[in-house]
Order: C-alpha cells, then structure tokens, then sequence
C-alpha cells in the first residue's frame, strides 16, 4: 500500500475518449466522463488480448519496465497497447481503484456485491464473489424497513476485509473474516484467522500503521468480556505465522451499539460509538502506549458523520463529513479543532468515506454515485471575494447500472492477466 499510494489516486475522471455519460463538476475542467458499466473481473480489453508487442525498441522488456515505472500511470495507459498491459502485471507499481460493496437496486434479496472502479479505464469490473457463510450476512432486515444492517469492512495492508455481519435473525454472519488481495495474479477471497473470544458484529472496525484493528461488538447474545475486547491483525503477514493480537480491554461495553469507524492518525486509533447526531462517547486507543484515553472534547464534538483517515505518508489527518451541513471537515491535535476543507450540498447525507492519494471519496445519499473531493490541491481564494468559501474541486462517479453504493475503500487496482 505504500507503494501505491504515491501514484495518482483512483478517482480522476476518465479521458473523454472513453464511451461515457456526462456530468457537470466543480472543477476548472467544467466536464466529466464518468462510467457506469459493471464487467468480470476476467475481462479482457481488445488491447489487453493483442499479441505481445516490445515495450521500447531495443531494449529487453524487464529494463524498459524499470525506465518506464516512474511515468504517471495515465500517460502510460494513453500511449500505446503493450504500456496497458504492462500497467496491470503484479510486478508494475500499481496506480489506486476505487472498491465498492454494492446493493442490488431493486432486488434486496440479490445479496452483496463488490465492483473495483478503474479511473484509467473509466469503467466498474466486478470482483470475485466471496464465499459467503449460510445463512449470508443481511443489508436490510425485512421487519425493520429503515434499518439498514452493516457489512463493516476495512481496507488494510493493500487488502479488503469482510469483518462482521448480520444475519436475518441478527447473528454474527462471519465466524472468519474474508480477504481479498487485489496484488494477486489471480485475485480472490481468503479466510482470515479467527477473532478472539467470538464472531461479533456492531463494532468498531479500521486500519491502523497497517493491521486491521477490531473493538467491541456484540455475539449471538451480549457478552460483556466480547464487548470490551479488541484485537488487531497483519494481513500481510504469512499464513504461518498470521494471529489476532489482543489488546487491553475497554472501560466499558459502550462499542457495542452500532458499527463504528475506527480511524488512525499521529499513533492513534480514535472512534466514537454512535453514527447518528445523538449524544456520543468517544475513545482514543494509543498504539504507542498500549492504553485506551479520553477523546478529546473537540474531537468528539466535531465528530458529526461518516470519517476515515488519510494514510500516514499522505498526511495521516482524520476527515469527517458534517451529514446535516454538507462539510468536510480535517482534525487538527494541536488545536483540538476541525477545520473546513470543503463545503457542497451534494456531501449532504454522506453515507460513508474514504480517504487516500489526496482524495475524499464520499458515498452520497441513495449510494447513486460517489462524490470525490481533491484534498490535495486546496482551490485558490480569490483576493475580492475572501468572505465566500471557496467552491471545492468535486466531481462524480456513477454507482454501476441497477446497483448501489453501500460501502468505499481505496486500495490498489486489481492485476490482469498477461
């Protein structure tokens, strides 16, 4: 993920060459392409199937890929076919994708799906299905129509993982967790080492300096040792040697009410144990120490949406969406206050985020479309005008046809084969 996350990230609009539909951006472009189609993962482009051609005249391919590597991944994929190929190869720097969960649009009882978007490409390849347990996990609980019920997965060491579910009789649907490794030359879903104590589901989950990090959460029935316990694990480390590692309990049983985000920034893992506007109870994990803290009172007054945080080589800084008033908004230690990044009536109702390689990409309303904020290149203030905030730089990637964003992460594309 490291590596990945000094390429250009996953959500600039596709180059209009592309077969797209229109939408209308923020940015000074004025247009944007943007995609909707959904296609296997297996597909295989006319480009990608061409006979093997040399990647530089002259040159062998294993050199000429070590001169072509530092190019930005998007003037690569503009030159020629064989660049194409190689852009997808498990041993070519890998550029970001946007991953999605999706929900069937009309059908609720079609089951989850997950969908990659490729911003070079322009276009949704669907990932492999999970082997999913019986009885599967639950979006929507047929008895309580407005009550949606969570998937919580996490994006970690350059990997997706399924942690927790529900059932329809509101069980832990997940006795493992599921990975999947998009860097693989035949991508697909693994079963994860087993949770400490027991299957949960509503808690709280994340990633932090690259482990998935687990607290709280509540069993087949409430247990209060399963709701004060947590857990992180290396999915990068080998299978041999790869364990949930306990951490000191919670004060209390409070994360066990609803899935929370756990977000890292400067050493810390901080998440607070409700996702609506009601009264809420942060903690603050310190990775460093091994020791649970107080949030502080800013932070959890700030603490108004769906969050996540930037990796730490590119800012390690906490975001969060204010749902009600439709602003981004970044946490600063020093002062214990947020600071207004952007500000748009279309992040109002964000749903969920993500954050990496300067962009915040925000599931809007419906999960119709994912909103993607550029973080990284703040818009300039005009001199006359300085009291109207500055329009944020902002486009849209449509959710695939008949489907539903549910869920977002940001990981590296997905390798092809050759």
């Amino acid at each position: 993920m490291m590596a990945a996350a000094k390429r250009p990230c996953c959500c600039k609009p596709p180059p209009p060459t592309t077969t797209t539909t229109t939408d209308t951006c923020t940015s000074s472009s004025g247009q944007v392409q943007i995609h909707k189609r959904l296609r296997p993962a297996s597909f295989m482009d006319d480009d990608m199937a061409a006979p093997p051609q040399p990647l530089l005249p002259g040159l062998p391919d294993h050199l000429a890929q070590l001169c072509l590597s530092p190019l930005p991944p998007r003037l690569l994929h503009a030159v020629c076919r064989p660049w194409r190929r190689l852009m997808y190869t498990p041993s070519f720097p890998p550029f970001l994708s946007l991953y999605a969960l999706l929900d069937d649009d009309e059908d609720a009882d079609a089951g989850v799906s997950f969908a990659a978007y490729d911003p070079l490409a322009g276009r949704w390849d669907a990932l492999p299905p999970p082997p999913m347990p019986s009885p599967p996990p639950m979006l929507w609980h047929p008895s309580f129509l407005a009550r949606r019920l969570p998937l919580q997965s996490v994006a970690a060491a350059g990997r997706l993982v399924l942690v927790s579910g529900s059932t329809q009789s509101l069980h832990p649907a997940l006795s493992r967790p599921l990975v999947f490794d998009p860097a693989t030359p035949t991508p697909r879903w693994q079963l994860a080492p087993r949770i400490p104590l027991s299957p949960r589901r509503w808690c709280a989950a994340g990633a932090a300096r690259g482990r998935v990090f687990v607290a709280g959460g509540v069993g087949a029935g409430y247990d209060l040792a399963v709701a004060r316990s947590g857990a992180t694990w290396d999915p990068a480390a080998p299978s041999s040697s790869s364990s949930w590692e306990p951490i000191p309990p919670l004060r209390d049983g409070r994360f066990s009410r609803d899935a929370a985000e756990a977000v890292c920034s400067g050493g810390k893992v901080c998440m607070v144990n409700l996702r609506s506007r009601g009264a809420k109870e942060g903690a603050v994990f310190d990775l460093r120490a091994g020791r649970w803290e107080d949030m502080p009172p800013g932070m959890l007054a700030g603490w108004k949406g769906p969050a996540a945080a930037s990796p730490p080589d590119s800012g390690d800084t906490i975001y969060v969406v204010d749902e009600e008033h439709g602003a981004l908004t970044a946490y600063d230690w020093a002062t214990d206050r947020w600071k207004t990044v952007a500000e748009s009536e279309r992040l109002k109702g964000a749903a969920e985020m993500a954050v990496a390689g300067g962009k915040a990409c925000v599931v809007a309303p419906g999960g119709a479309k994912v909103l993607v904020v550029d973080i990284a290149r703040p818009p300039k203030v005009s001199t006359a005008r300085r009291e109207l905030p500055p329009a944020p730089r902002m486009w849209e990637v449509a959710a695939p046809a008949g489907k539903r964003v549910v869920a977002v992460h940001v990981l590296p594309r997905m390798t092809r084969p050759e």
